[in-house]
């Protein structure tokens, strides 16, 4: 038998490095970024096309470096940073492994000038794919400045699966903040399509905070410092009442100055605020932990944004004690909320927990659309409110084709006898409500259960589906313009996805330095709690949908459907049931909410019966 086993060539061996270190633009963002702070770069500029797939360029006034660096930085595992294995415990550079620069320089058109300090000439190396194409002498400024092209052009399939340049920008500013936030002594600015986005001069790290964030972040932090022998902790973290509900992206972690992901750091931060939070809101923090790199180990993933540490039990409870005592000393208590909901009140004068002077007399009849005088406010109002809520909404036909199923609704006549494949609603069945939730409506082969929620959902997702930039229909204006403030960055990716909103039923426009008027939303929000910052969780959600399975319209709409949709506990109508129910059948998915989960349940008589046979 003949042998198999032989070594790959050195430009295939790169590619499959490449697969690891290099994954998007945003990758190649990161190292070289790395790279100019280790070679103490006082000022370092970013520009980028298309969101670095056409264009990556990195200039730096650092160090520089000579003829014979210059070309050695591009082989692979050369490296300045380390010089045997027992250095990897004592790094404080952001890279050390060598690999970056010779995977980006396999999977793309690498530019190269660079020139020492002290030097009349500086060097220019042009590499295609591993391939050395010029070596030469050049004039260039004292530092180094790397252009990266036509990333993974002979990759194709690693090219193929790259996201949208909308998605591939916005994984390259959140690489962009992270290295600005942990060196706020350096000057960084980013350009993206010839337009400048980021400008940020040498400060100090609050500074540094309000210049990514916005203006407005400034009042919303409070100083975090301890020190013990083995482990110093600083930054800032973000007052509780400023905590934004489902927003995360606003939570940073630096250990030793490098950025790193850690759900148990992160666990000791929610714990540290307890009672001081609702449970799907979080705190922002920007938090330093600088720690002996003899005590850490940071060579445990590619990215290099998982570290281990040799005592993580004590780090968790140091910087949980830290954060309470940052807020203790800025007299940041937890509050009481004595504002609780009817169905609450209800549910306690129920299991005989009532208040002193006795229980709470149950209210009417869940089909009662009468108000009960113990009734809250704000159950009261959003009774009211049902029929404006539906404001503007289309009325859609009683039947509908849907799965080669006929859907009869209430206010059609009755299909015939014998008819195949036929759900008839029944137009002398009046279908009823249970616990404020569910809908119960009878058919010919048993009955249906409708999860009201879910089913508003289904109905609002379409018609924000369908909607275009054009259709005025169904937007109520605002009585006073809301004006809203975004960081460079979330102005810049909101920008992007603009198109989408306004298409979604919100009419909205940019006013210039990061501020956006909003002058009208979609009817259906006209009544919804708490919807101000719908746009900001549209531009979280944006921020965070790492996959990104649907297009950014379906995104949008889905979110404003789950944001608009009516709540449990809702107590309709019969006319409110019925017309919730035509609406519903009218959409073309009407069987499955937006969030995939099934909005009718549907129980023959038949399995009635079993349950009810010995």
């Amino acid at each position: 038998m003949s042998d198999v086993i032989q070594l790959l060539p050195e430009n295939v061996a790169n590619q499959i490095a490449a697969g690891e270190v290099i994954q998007r633009p945003a990758s190649v963002v990161k190292e070289l970024l790395e790279n100019a702070i280790d070679a103490n770069a006082h000022n370092i500029q970013v520009i980028l096309k298309d969101g670095g797939k056409t264009l990556i360029q990195v200039i730096d006034d650092g160090c520089g470096m000579s003829l014979t660096d210059a070309r050695m930085s591009f082989e692979r595992h050369a490296t300045s940073k380390i010089r045997e294995a027992n250095d990897l415990g004592i790094i404080r550079t952001m890279g050390f492994r060598g690999e970056a620069l010779a995977s980006i320089a396999s999977i793309a058109h690498v530019e190269l000038k660079t020139r020492l300090h002290n030097e009349d000439l500086g060097t220019r190396i042009v590499i295609h794919g591993s391939e050395l194409k010029t070596q030469e002498a050049c004039q260039c400024a004292p530092g180094t400045s790397f252009e990266v092209k036509h990333l993974f052009f002979n990759v194709p399939a690693r090219r193929k699966f790259l996201k949208s340049d909308k998605l591939e920008y916005k994984y390259v500013l959140d690489e962009f903040q992270r290295i600005a936030l942990a060196h706020p002594d350096i000057f960084l600015n980013l350009y993206h399509n010839e337009k400048e986005i980021f400008h940020l001069p040498k400060s100090n790290l609050r500074q540094r905070i309000v210049n990514i964030m916005g203006t407005s972040m400034n009042q919303k932090l409070v100083p975090l410092t301890e020190q013990t022998e083995i482990v110093k902790i600083n930054g800032f973290i973000g007052k509780p009442e400023f905590a934004k509900k489902k927003v995360y992206g606003e939570q940073f972690f630096f250990v030793n100055n490098r950025y790193i992901k850690s759900g148990y750091l992160h666990h000791a931060i929610m714990s540290a605020y307890d009672k001081m939070l609702s449970d799907d809101a979080a705190p922002m923090y920007v938090i330093f932990i600088e720690i002996d790199p003899s005590r850490i180990d940071v060579n445990i993933h590619p990215t290099k944004q998982e570290i281990k540490f040799e005592d993580e039990r004590f780090i968790y409870n140091l910087l949980r004690v830290s954060v309470k005592h940052a807020l203790g000393s800025h007299n940041i208590t937890p509050t009481l909320d004595f504002e609780q909901e009817a169905s609450f009140n209800q549910a306690m004068a129920h299991s005989g927990q009532g208040t002193s002077s006795g229980s709470i007399e149950r209210s009417r009849s869940d089909s009662s659309h009468e108000y009960s005088p113990e009734m809250s406010s704000r159950s009261m109002d959003n009774l009211k409110n049902w029929e404006q809520l539906y404001s503007g909404i289309q009325q859609f036909p009683n039947t509908s084709k849907t799965d080669n199923v006929t859907v009869v609704g209430s206010m059609a006549n009755s299909p015939e006898e014998g008819q195949s494949g036929i759900i008839n609603l029944g137009n002398t069945k009046k279908p009823y409500q249970i616990h404020s939730s569910y809908i119960i409506s009878q058919i010919k082969s048993g009955f249906i259960i409708i999860d009201q929620q879910l089913a508003h959902e289904r109905i609002l997702y379409e018609q924000f589906l369908n909607r275009t930039v054009d259709d005025t229909e169904g937007i109520q204006k605002e009585f006073f313009p809301v004006k809203m403030q975004f960081s460079a960055a979330d102005a810049e990716l909101l920008r992007l996805i603009l198109p989408d909103v306004k298409a979604a039923g919100f009419d909205i426009e940019e006013f210039g330095g990061g501020t956006f008027i909003l002058n009208g939303r979609p009817s259906s929000f006209a009544k919804v709690e708490e919807n101000d910052n719908v746009i900001e969780i549209l531009l979280q959600q944006f921020k965070q949908n790492v996959d990104y399975k649907t297009n950014v319209k379906e995104n949008v709409a889905r979110e404003l459907a789950i944001r608009g949709a009516l709540s449990k506990g809702k107590r309709l109508t019969e006319d409110e049931m019925v017309n919730l129910i035509d609406q519903l059948f009218a959409c073309q998915s009407p069987f499955i909410s937006p969030s995939g989960r099934p909005c009718v349940i549907t129980m023959e008589l038949e399995e009635l019966q079993k349950r009810f046979s010995k």
